[in-house]
């Protein structure tokens, strides 16, 4: 699938940069720009505390397969950690590089996922959007996002495409794994700065999680509760990145859309007001947060309709959906990339 517009705008006239000025002095304008250091302290008090009461209850319920209950908050107590992570990666909780690195090092460290190998990957995602040759998030061995990948797929890869709508949420209860041994292949590979540092951030709470897991529980009862934590945590963080992009238009080779434009096609939001705010960690507010990554999370929902009604104006293409909607185009999307391994 490539870019796609509507009649009312067309890809090679497009007007270049005065757009994105023009909305960007209206939020400036607005506030919406500013820091919002007190929500993230709050937050980031909250998730202390949510923690603090996990940890009081591992203790208290021992060898119990109620622990499977902890486990599952426990995971999504990490994704929401995850999401300050995600937050100070995009420098917005501090104007200091050296304050917003430290909180996302330290988050990073809680949830097992290296925040300097994170961020640089995820600084190439923004810069470049459902781009097929230069967007880390679609370019999944296991998965393809366009009929064309689909066709480059071999083996086992070959049939997991073939069915990936089918197997797309069970796919996901891998994504933490995944996402902590990426960051381990690229310590050992030397790709990280400051690799001691990275190697205690990465390798000592990982030690003090499966040394507690296992001291606590019997052997059988800790692999579960593994298996559930970072699990459901694969699932949540998946399905809070999956609506964002996935079956938004594709940007092929060659082609060239300027910033505004480029994040807005690219991107869909998700209606359903402040729960699925929180739910998703403000990501649902997606082509606010691409078109101003450094803008706080608190203040994405009060953007939005300034940006809807500029993007009605300037006559581009703003898409927004439902939670349950979102995931119904994703998976759509995916039976259609895997059509081609079906015909054959």
């Amino acid at each position: 699938m490539t870019v796609t517009r509507d009649d009312s705008t067309d890809m090679k006239n497009v007007p270049r940069g005065s757009d994105f000025a023009r909305l960007t002095r209206e939020l400036k304008a607005a506030g919406l720009l500013e820091r919002r250091r007190g929500y993230y302290l709050l937050r980031m008090a909250v998730n202390a505390v949510l923690l603090a009461v996990i940890a009081v209850a591992f203790v208290v319920l021992g060898d119990s397969w109620w622990q499977v209950v902890t486990a599952a908050v426990l995971a999504v107590a990490s994704t929401q950690l995850a999401f300050i992570g995600h937050d100070a990666g995009h420098r917005q909780i501090f104007r200091s590089h050296r304050n917003n690195d430290v909180v996302g090092h330290l988050h990073g460290s809680l949830t097992g996922i290296s925040y300097q190998w994170w961020v640089a990957k995820h600084n190439r995602h923004h810069a470049n959007p459902n781009h097929e040759d230069h967007d880390p998030d679609i370019e999944i061995h296991a998965l393809a996002f366009s009929r064309a990948q689909a066709a480059e797929k071999r083996g086992v890869y070959s049939w997991i495409t073939k069915h990936q709508a089918f197997l797309f949420f069970p796919l996901l209860t891998a994504e933490a794994i995944v996402l902590r041994l990426s960051g381990l292949v690229a310590l050992c590979r030397r790709e990280l700065r400051t690799p001691w540092r990275e190697a205690a951030l990465q390798l000592l709470p990982l030690a003090v999680y499966l040394t507690a897991v296992f001291v606590v529980l019997s052997p059988l009862k800790a692999v579960v509760f593994i298996a559930v934590h970072q699990g459901l945590m694969g699932v949540y963080l998946g399905c809070s990145f999956a609506p964002n992009h996935k079956g938004m238009p594709i940007i092929g080779e060659g082609e060239r859309l300027d910033h505004l434009h480029k994040q807005v096609l690219t991107s869909r939001n998700v209606t359903g007001g402040r729960w699925v705010d929180a739910l998703l960690g403000g990501l649902n507010h997606q082509i606010e947060h691409h078109l101003y990554p450094h803008m706080p999370r608190p203040n994405l929902r009060h953007a939005q309709p300034v940006v809807e009604d500029f993007c009605l104006r300037h006559g581009i293409p703003y898409s927004k959906t439902t939670l349950r909607d979102s995931y119904a185009q994703v998976l759509h999307h995916l039976h259609d990339a895997g059509a081609p391994l079906r015909q054959s």
